[in-house]
């Protein structure tokens, strides 16, 4: 099965190879800004203040070109903004939902957007940083983009169609918000930019206390920031209050920082807010404001307009039902063909990975037999040579055991005969000294005897003097 996994993470890393192959890259820290992705701010400059750890910065790429950039929260796990540029608007194409895997697991090998399908047990902690599919599967919120496709040239509208670049928004206020942000930004701001490729769009969210399944965290409002930095500028803010889709309040570019984090700031120099063009800034706020109300920005006859939106509204009630149901025809249809494909990619993962375990099985078979004929082959002459030892360190205890029994045979007689030799000897030397011996007794013999008779006599003499001295008196001395 891991080699299955292996062998489907390798194909997906081969697709990433292949024409219109979205990407997104996880900006290191070691890197400017948001690398190539800078160019999507003016001057080069990304907004300042969002330093939180848990901040990650990815640039949205699609054929190896950076196509808009993302500021990630991986604790709220919703975009903080988007930052793009406005190109040739394209209609609506099949969504199709993509993962950063970076964002979980920044060592893994995959550096661009995959279908979540298709990396489901080849990325570690999937999920684990960034919001997935399931999260918004039956919880009433869908998948709403801050960069909004329509916004982008057909070609590159699937590299918006990626989880980072989405929060969570009820149908009526994602629709809401697109609608709103597609006429303004192409009837209200374009129109007011001399130089169309310096108009940059920041799309954001304040994140609020609300979470979709205990993880994904809803947006408390919806914001957009502009800046025209060509001759005659301008720079504008726009906010949509989730709880009133239809609501949309026009601000200054610092009047919208300061409902941000403290010390934020979107533009390099506030775009030229101080000296900005206030003919154009009113003109785009005008068109704004009509935006709001419901009218066609550049009607001059607002009964025109009205009758106009009114058979806009009223053809909108009668085709509704079919293009809802053209639209369910056309889920259930691209549904299918989806899990046509994915069964089809199932069936051949499988044989692939079965063929796979079936030559890696053989193969270790056959490296198994070699080494045991190896092992075989080998050994034959170190148990040839081991046999041979033993022999040859037998015989030498045989020899051993022949001498020593010798030797002890031997031993016994000649000890004998040495000894008796040696008999006559030591009784012959032994004489002179029993008659040395001999003569030394009987000599300390006498001299024991006169001794004690001297000793005899001399006690004698004593006790007789004694006894004479007590017993005779003493002559006078006259006498």
């Amino acid at each position: 099965k891991e080699r299955t996994m292996k062998t489907a993470g390798v194909f997906l890393l081969c697709l990433s190879f292949l024409p219109g192959f979205s990407q997104g890259r996880v900006v290191g820290e070691d890197e400017a800004g948001f690398a190539e992705c800078n160019v999507f701010f003016p001057g080069r400059v990304p907004p300042e203040g969002f330093t939180e750890p848990f901040h990650v910065k990815i640039c949205q790429q699609y054929n190896k070109e950076p196509r808009f950039a993302t500021l990630y929260s991986t604790k709220d796990k919703i975009p903080l903004y988007s930052a793009f540029k406005y190109t040739k608007p394209a209609q609506s194409q099949e969504e199709s939902w993509l993962v950063e895997p970076q964002v979980d697991d920044p060592e893994n090998d995959l550096h661009e957007m995959v279908h979540e399908a298709d990396i489901v047990g080849t990325v570690a902690s999937l999920g684990a940083n960034q919001a997935l599919t399931s999260d918004y599967v039956g919880s009433g919120y869908e998948r709403g983009l801050l960069n909004p496709s329509l916004l982008n040239e057909e070609d590159f509208q699937m590299a918006t169609y990626t989880l980072t670049n989405a929060v969570p928004l009820s149908p009526s206020l994602s629709k809401s918000w697109h609608r709103d942000i597609g006429r303004v930004v192409e009837q209200a701001l374009v129109p007011h930019c001399s130089k169309k490729d310096h108009l940059y769009l920041l799309a954001g969210a304040i994140p609020s206390n609300v979470q979709v399944k205990g993880k994904v965290t809803v947006p408390e409002s919806l914001w957009l920031a502009a800046c025209c930095d060509a001759p005659g500028g301008w720079s504008l803010g726009l906010v949509k209050k989730v709880n009133d889709e239809n609501s949309l309040e026009d601000l200054t570019v610092g009047e919208l920082e300061k409902q941000l984090l403290a010390g934020v700031h979107l533009f390099k120099g506030g775009c030229g807010e101080d000296n900005q063009n206030q003919e154009k800034t009113e003109a785009i706020l005008q068109a704004v404001s009509q935006i709001r109300s419901g009218e066609q920005v550049g009607t001059s006859d607002n009964e025109e307009a009205k009758d106009s939106g009114l058979v806009r509204k009223l053809a909108g009630i009668i085709a509704t039902p079919f293009i809802k149901l053209l639209e369910l025809l056309i889920y259930v249809f691209v549904e299918l063909v989806k899990f046509v494909f994915y069964f089809l990619w199932l069936v051949t993962k499988r044989i692939a990975g079965t063929v796979l375990d079936g030559i890696c099985s053989l193969w270790n078979g056959v490296v198994s037999y070699l080494k045991a004929i190896s092992m075989v082959l080998i050994s034959i002459p170190y148990d040839v040579g081991r046999v041979i030892v033993n022999i040859f360190l037998s015989f030498l205890d045989i020899v051993q055991d022949v001498a020593s029994l010798t030797y002890r045979i031997l031993r016994i007689p000649v000890g004998f005969v040495l000894h008796l030799a040696a008999f006559p000897y030591h009784s012959l030397c032994a004489i002179p000294i029993v008659l040395k011996d001999l003569a030394t007794g009987i000599g300390g013999t006498f001299s024991l005897v006169v001794d004690a008779t001297a000793a005899l006599l001399h006690g004698f003499y004593y006790l007789a003097g004694h006894i004479v001295k007590r017993f005779v008196p003493k002559g006078s001395s006259d006498d």
